[in-house]
Parts: C-alpha cells; sequence; structure tokens
C-alpha cells in the first residue's frame, strides 16, 4: 500500500470514528437515561429535552450547514466541530443545572450538525469511484454502532463511574479523534474545499429551494425522512410489544442485524444496481415484512426482518449522495438536506407513532409504518423519473 493510499484509508477510518463521536452525542444521555433521570430527579418533561434539542437544531439548520460548510472548507469543519463538541461534553461532565445542561445541547446540535454534513462529503472526496459506495455504506453504520457500543459497555462504566465519567470519556475521544484527523491532513490529506460562498437569510432560503426542487440533491433526504420516521421509534417501541422472555435479546439484535445486511449485502449489491434501486429496494422489503405480521407470522420474526431490509436503506441512502451528485458543492448540500430531514423525522416519529399506538394499538402502528415505508419508496420512483424526464429534455 502506498503513502498515499494509507493515508487516505486512515482518514477515512478517522472520519467514521468521528461520527461515531457524533452519534455519541445522542447516545450518552439516551442509552443511560434512567441514569440521567437519577442525576435530575425533580424533572419529567424537560429531560426529554435533552434528547430532542440536538434533532431541533438540525431540522432548522441543516441546510444552512451546508453553506457554512462551504465556507469553512471541509476538514477545517470537522476538527473544528470535534473540538467544539468535545469541549462541551468535557464541561457537562460537571453536570451542570438542568437549565445549563439543556443551553449547552444547543451548542452541541451545531457540532453535531457541522460533522455529520462534512464528514460525508469529505469521505466521498477522498474515495475512489470504485471504492465509494463502499465508504458511505461505512458511514451509514456510525449510528447504529455507537448505540450499541453504548449499550454494551457505557451503562456499566455508568454503573461503575457516573454519568460524569461517561461525559468526559466521550469529549476526550471527540478531541483526540480531532486531533488524528487534523494530523491526517496535514499529511495526507489533498487540498479539500468548496467553492466559498456568502451567508445571508436570502441565500440560505435560495439554498432550500434550489435544494428540494433537485430531484438529484432532495433524493437521499427525502427517502431519508421515511427512513428516519420510524427507525429510532421502532426501536423505542417495538421492545415494549414483544415477550417478555425474547425481549431484550431481540431488541439488542435489531440494531445489529441493520448494521451487517448495510455492511456486508449494500456494498454487493451496489456493485451491480444503482443505490437508489437498493434503497427501493429496501422500502419495499421493509414493507414486505410489515405485511408479514398481518399474514400471521410473529412479532419476533417479523421484527428481525424487518431490520434487515432497514439495513439496505441504511446504507444505500448514503451512497446515493455521491452517485446523484457529482460535484463537491452539491454533495455538501445533499448531506446537508439529509442531515435536516433526519432529524427532522427523529424529532416527530416517536410522537407520531405513540398517539397512533395508543388510539389504535399495535396493528393500527403497524399499519401506519407499512403506509410511510410504501412512501419512501414511491418518493424515489417518482423523482427517478422526474431526473430521466429532465435528462431527456436536456439531449440535443
Amino acid at each position: 500500500m502506498s503513502r498515499t493510499s494509507f493515508g487516505t484509508v486512515t482518514l477515512v477510518l478517522a472520519l467514521w470514528l468521528a461520527g461515531l463521536g457524533a452519534s455519541a452525542q445522542f447516545a450518552k444521555f439516551a442509552v443511560p437515561f434512567s441514569y440521567v433521570h437519577l442525576q435530575y430527579p425533580d424533572a419529567e418533561t424537560e429531560l426529554g429535552w435533552l434528547l430532542t434539542l440536538i434533532s431541533s437544531v438540525g431540522a432548522v439548520l441543516g441546510m444552512t450547514a451546508g453553506v457554512l460548510v462551504a465556507r469553512a472548507g471541509l476538514g477545517r469543519t470537522v476538527v473544528t466541530a470535534l473540538f467544539l463538541g468535545g469541549a462541551i461534553s468535557l464541561w457537562q461532565s460537571t453536570l451542570p443545572a438542568l437549565p445549563v445542561m439543556l443551553f449547552s445541547r444547543v451548542f452541541e446540535g451545531i457540532s453535531h450538525l457541522m460533522i455529520v454534513v462534512a464528514a460525508p462529503t469529505l469521505m466521498a472526496q477522498l474515495a475512489s469511484d470504485r471504492y465509494r459506495g463502499l465508504c458511505m455504506t461505512l458511514w451509514s453504520t456510525f449510528f447504529g454502532v455507537s448505540f450499541a457500543l453504548m449499550a454494551w459497555f457505557g451503562l456499566s462504566f455508568v454503573e461503575d463511574q457516573g454519568l460524569g465519567a461517561l461525559l468526559t470519556g466521550h469529549g476526550t475521544y471527540m478531541i483526540l479523534t480531532g486531533l488524528v484527523i487534523w494530523v491526517c491532513l496535514n499529511r495526507f490529506g489533498p487540498t479539500l474545499s468548496l467553492p466559498a460562498e456568502g451567508i445571508s437569510l436570502a441565500i440560505v432560503l435560495k439554498k432550500h429551494l434550489d435544494a428540494y426542487r433537485s430531484p438529484n440533491v432532495a433524493a437521499p433526504a427525502v427517502g431519508w425522512f421515511f427512513y428516519t420516521l420510524t427507525f429510532v421509534s421502532l426501536l423505542t417501541l417495538l421492545p415494549e410489544l414483544l415477550p417478555p422472555e425474547s425481549r431484550a435479546t431481540i431488541a439488542g439484535l435489531l440494531p445489529l442485524v441493520s448494521i451487517a445486511v448495510s455492511l456486508f449485502f449494500v456494498s454487493a449489491l451496489l456493485s451491480r444496481f444503482s443505490a437508489v434501486a437498493v434503497t427501493v429496494l429496501g422500502f419495499a422489503l421493509s414493507a414486505v415484512a410489515i405485511a408479514l405480521f398481518f399474514a400471521g407470522f410473529s412479532l419476533p420474526f417479523v421484527c428481525i426482518g424487518l431490520f434487515s431490509a432497514l439495513g439496505l436503506i441504511q446504507g444505500a441512502s448514503f451512497a446515493s449522495v455521491p452517485e446523484l451528485n457529482l460535484t463537491n458543492e452539491a454533495r455538501a448540500t445533499a448531506n446537508g438536506a439529509v442531515a435536516q430531514m433526519g432529524n427532522l423525522g427523529n424529532l416527530i416519529g416517536t410522537p407520531i407513532l405513540l398517539v397512533v399506538l395508543a388510539n389504535g394499538g399495535p396493528p393500527a402502528m403497524l399499519m401506519t409504518v407499512l403506509g410511510l415505508y410504501c412512501a419512501g419508496g414511491l418518493a424515489h420512483l417518482v423523482l427517478r423519473r422526474v431526473r430521466n424526464s429532465c435528462a431527456i429534455q436536456q439531449q440535443p
């Protein structure tokens, strides 16, 4: 392996590690939530904001992040965001009063957003055409892997060392990862930047309009919205519907099944099919898995089949960003849209399904999820038809 190739692989892996740190900005409070409640025993609904404030920032500012990344540069943005996130987590380890902790989560949301926009854009720029799909598939696992690691090791760590120690560890991890990426960029990284843009309310609004009118930029984000409406929601709600004797085992298995399918099957499928086609296949199979419940199959079987199918959407959605958008500027914009729609889906998905579950029971909830998957697949097909129509019109 040449020095350049080694440096590229190292930098790509370091960027994926940055993604794990960004996901842990959610997981460090979501997974040990009972310990968070012990720390703030007088808080009730306010604690939910610890989980949702980051999503709120991304839902509002996701597209704006694409403009800011263009101004600051990809590598500089990732490193700065990691240092910012690390410093905030170290400060949070002092366990301040809840209003102050909530205020810090707003700035942490900015750190998270800049990482999830700039890091995958940088990975796509670093990778060759041959390995770009594999890199994006690897990136797509960051959320699930981070939550799994937090469940396996974080809970016992908090039990032994306390919540503050976990936050200290996360902050240290973020800063060290930022240092590794900074060193790799200086030693191995080519010039990695995007055309600088001014920033104003008019520019941001125009960016939103242009992005969601583009069938290339909007497609990954629209599909991702339907995915995120259900993924975290189902991880939260489905375990309570499973038989008590198998609940813990299946709940722990579901994200791992999704990650495994994303890593080992999506890459193989992308060598023969487009990322959009694999994403549509994932939505179709997810709908079929839900339909099996109404055909009389057991819920544990349905859950495993469903999360296997969701792994296709997970991996192929990120791979569709560089596939559909050929310039780094367009990719940054598309990743901003993905972040925006993903955060919006995470923000409203669980409340929506909770209302449906409370009023109609599990069958109504699962039928709603089935409908969302059909809508996600159909949205991709419609946008593909629009792209084909535009291509025909542009032919001489």
